[in-house]
């Protein structure tokens, strides 16, 4: 439908699940999270129809208009509850997966309409590399070596716009995330993933990419890896903070708040003595090598890599 109309997608805002090819040259990337970012990405569009998702998901509180003025919104969700709580717009309760291929039948050819640009992807890399190393150049590397069938389970809030930029999802039920914010989630979630790709006769390896702080909330979690002998590359980005809480207290304007520096931590060790593999890398090329051994590996690795911290484009 969307190509027939020639029409921007975006992917919801705090995406927790991929349900449209993030190569495709019609994905414009995800929504802002507050209401003044999902405003302003949609201006210019005159109808926004939202299909099988929240109208909108907002997170954190930042005010500005819910749409911007000229534009309408309908909603098609087979939740009434979804459908009440929405803001704006008008709902249409039923099938989401029925609605789209009925409509996909009625529209025409969108012949007059200019294609929208794709979404950006500068892919820009230092000429020398970083130590600690960026996120971006972690996510570059990982593009590299990462297997076309490789699930992924991330939990590296404030990095998620260059997961999306190097390592777009382009297969069904291969990318999964919090929808909530919570932190701790994704370490014991890769864990759930791998199991239940064993349980239904599915081989792929999976992917956990980790912020240092979410990984202490849940790190228990990889004593279960070990003793299933999970293909799980957990990805740790050790930052020695908690950068998504970070970019909220500037947002709030309450800067300087306590507790949120991790100094002192050796993951890579806290993750042996749960019975995994586990190594420190420090470049690229390192990481690359690491990652790739740990797809033969037939336990479950953990990769710590001493990374800048990244601000979240909240």
């Amino acid at each position: 439908m969307a190509e027939k109309l020639r029409a921007s997608v975006y992917g919801a805002p705090l995406l927790d699940r991929a349900s449209f090819p993030e190569d495709h040259p019609l994905f414009g990337g995800p929504l802002g999270m507050s209401v003044k970012t999902i405003s302003d990405r949609l201006a210019g569009h005159d109808l926004v129809v939202v299909i099988g998702a929240e109208v909108f998901r907002y997170y954190p509180y930042v005010p500005g208009d819910y749409l911007p003025e000229g534009t309408e919104l309908l909603q098609i969700t087979g939740d009434p509850s979804v459908a009440a709580a929405a803001r704006v717009g008008d709902s249409l309760l039923g099938d989401p997966t029925t609605a789209i291929e009925l409509l996909g039948d009625m529209v025409a050819e969108g012949a007059t309409r200019v294609t929208p640009e794709p979404m950006a992807r500068p892919h820009k890399l230092p000429q020398t590399p970083n130590r600690p190393l960026t996120p971006p150049e972690v996510y570059a590397a990982l593009s590299r070596v990462r297997p076309p069938e490789a699930v992924i389970v991330n939990e590296s809030t404030s990095t998620m716009e260059q997961q999306v930029e190097w390592l777009p999802t382009v297969r069904t039920g291969s990318f999964f995330a919090t929808a909530s914010g919570g932190i701790g989630w994704g370490t014991p979630a890769a864990v759930g993933v791998a199991l239940g790709d064993r349980g239904r006769g599915v081989e792929r390896p999976v992917v956990g990419l980790i912020g240092d702080g979410s990984f202490q909330y849940s790190v228990q979690a990889i004593w279960t890896a070990a003793q299933h002998h999970l293909p799980i590359v957990y990805v740790v980005m050790r930052n020695h903070e908690y950068s998504i809480l970070k970019s909220f207290a500037v947002l709030e304007e309450t800067p300087g708040v306590p507790g949120l520096d991790l100094p002192g931590i050796d993951v890579a060790s806290v993750a042996r003595g749960f019975g995994c593999r586990a190594v420190d890398v420090e470049t690229t090329q390192d990481l690359e090598r690491e990652f790739s051994s740990a797809l033969t590996a037939g336990t479950t690795t953990v990769i710590v890599v001493p990374t800048q911290p990244q601000k979240a484009m909240l």
